[in-house]
């Protein structure tokens, strides 16, 4: 209950301004998170595995979109699923195109360069809002995450910092874990990025 009550008072713009701008977005060198988490997602998903296209689900607990950048590349539809509604509102708004919202272009660019086959970051900006089109209310903690199924289930599920951020202990982290497993097809892949062993999380 007191895990949930923080996040109702969650800033979006505060978290985007505080977490993915410098001194803590830097691309200078792998050494730091942002490269090397672009990179793990870029590598994962040119990995050679045969994506069969059917829209993946990504878990969100903050209205990024960086997890999604080499992901769009291989899936007609991307389900972005967040808890809280001013996240969802905020993705909706930059999948809009609308003014005012955060500004992305160094991620893409980095993640452009990651995957070396010299497409324009803009390119990759307009192909993930035309496949980001469906943004959902998501409850982890509950068996039916989505309160209905995933139709078509997805094919490819994806946490970055999500699961361990909104789970007080590990049984709850498990429990999660199994919920959102729904979401996937028999076959699917769970693709989990985080960390774990940690004692709080500040936003």
């Amino acid at each position: 209950a007191a895990l949930r009550e923080g996040y109702e008072r969650f800033d979006p713009r505060a978290y985007l301004r505080n977490n993915y701008l410098p001194p803590r977005a830097d691309f200078s060198s792998e050494e730091f998170v942002v490269p090397w988490k672009l990179r793990c997602l870029a590598e994962t998903f040119a990995s050679g595995e045969q994506w069969p296209g059917k829209p993946p689900a990504a878990l969100q607990r903050a209205p990024t979109i960086y997890q999604l950048l080499s992901a769009c590349d291989h899936f007609e539809e991307i389900v972005a699923t967040d808890y809280l509604a001013v996240n969802r509102e905020e993705l909706g708004r930059w999948a809009r195109g609308e003014p005012g919202t955060f500004d992305w272009s160094p991620f893409i660019r980095h993640v452009c360069k990651i995957e070396g086959r010299g497409e324009p970051w803009q390119e990759k900006e307009r192909r993930l809002r035309g496949r980001l089109r469906r943004i959902l209310p998501i409850d982890v903690h509950r068996p039916d995450p989505l309160g209905a199924p995933l139709c078509p289930p997805a094919d490819a599920l994806l946490s970055a910092f999500c699961l361990e951020a909104v789970s007080p202990d590990r049984d709850a982290f498990a429990r999660a874990l199994a919920h959102v497993g729904s979401l996937l097809r028999p076959g699917g892949h769970a693709l989990l990025l985080g960390a774990l062993g940690e004692s709080f999380y500040l936003a």
